[in-house]
């Protein structure tokens, strides 16, 4: 909604950070995706997948058993479906239902099945100034609108920034440009310039576990059920575009709907936190 000057964020670390983001992506975006993947199957998935580290304990299985190369394009889960709706991506892994719904209704995904679940929490400063510990999620969005405290939004269409809209919508609270700040990254900048400025955000809990800010930003509220957060993968139409990789997205969406990755899940973050960062949600009947 508002988006502040980079002037106003005080901080040359967020600046620099923001600035390189930046960059990176103009770099990236002067040529389609498709165009120098070399043939590997493309793989658009939320960012949150990817910051919390997942993706890096399932594909190297599935790269060693099959021999394809999955290229993954990390960004928020609005853009990924827009990747999925110009044929730039085979297969997706999302987390906002209602824009996944919406985009299997206009023909451009199939097959899609649940892969797991977490939860969404709101962090902020350690002093808690809106004093918002411990509130359910509308009543803490209601205490930080009342109090003006800094809060960061991701801002950029993705499935945590989908969550954050209905929090506020529920609570009926309106947004001032003063306090409400938009970063217009991924889940991993947005904590770490939350970090910075020492401002309230919603995350989900696998990035947060996984990342530095979590030594200055603490959990506020946890336990909602409003805050549940659940993935889905599922395969862009092949019957929509020609040039998808077909065979080698089916092979990645049969493995990921598959046990033995249902098992990674279960294990992933157990040994560093004594609990996993992510719920496996898919079986083998999935398919």
């Amino acid at each position: 909604m508002y988006r502040t000057p980079i002037s106003g964020w005080r901080n040359l670390r967020a600046v620099l950070f923001r600035f390189l983001v930046l960059v990176a992506a103009c770099v990236f975006g002067s040529e389609s995706i498709r165009a120098q993947t070399n043939g590997n199957v493309i793989l658009a998935t939320t960012t949150s997948v990817r910051d919390a580290g997942l993706l890096n304990v399932l594909l190297p299985f599935f790269s060693e058993s099959t021999g394809d190369v999955v290229k993954v394009v990390a960004v928020g889960s609005g853009y990924a479906m827009e990747l999925g709706r110009r044929g730039e991506a085979d297969i997706l892994i999302l987390h906002d239902p209602a824009g996944e719904e919406q985009f299997l209704a206009d023909g451009y995904g199939i097959d899609r099945f649940p892969l797991m679940h977490n939860e969404f929490v709101i962090v902020g400063p350690r002093d808690d100034p809106a004093d918002v510990r411990g509130l359910s999620a509308v009543e803490a969005i209601t205490g930080i609108a009342a109090s003006r405290a800094r809060f960061l939004s991701r801002g950029d269409g993705s499935g945590t920034h989908a969550k954050e809209e209905a929090l506020w919508e529920r609570s009926g609270q309106s947004r001032e440009r003063q306090w409400y700040w938009e970063s217009g990254q991924g889940m991993s900048a947005t904590l770490q310039i939350a970090a910075e400025i020492e401002a309230y955000v919603l995350t989900d809990i696998g990035t947060y576990l996984m990342h530095p800010a979590n030594q200055r930003l603490d959990v506020m509220v946890s336990g909602d059920s409003t805050l549940f957060n659940p993935y889905h993968v599922m395969l862009v139409n092949p019957g929509r575009f020609e040039g998808l990789n077909v065979e080698a997205a089916r092979r990645l969406w049969v493995y990921l709907a598959s046990d033995s990755v249902r098992e990674l899940i279960a294990a992933f973050g157990v040994r560093e936190f004594g609990r996993p960062l992510f719920l496996p949600d898919a079986t083998d009947s999935s398919r």
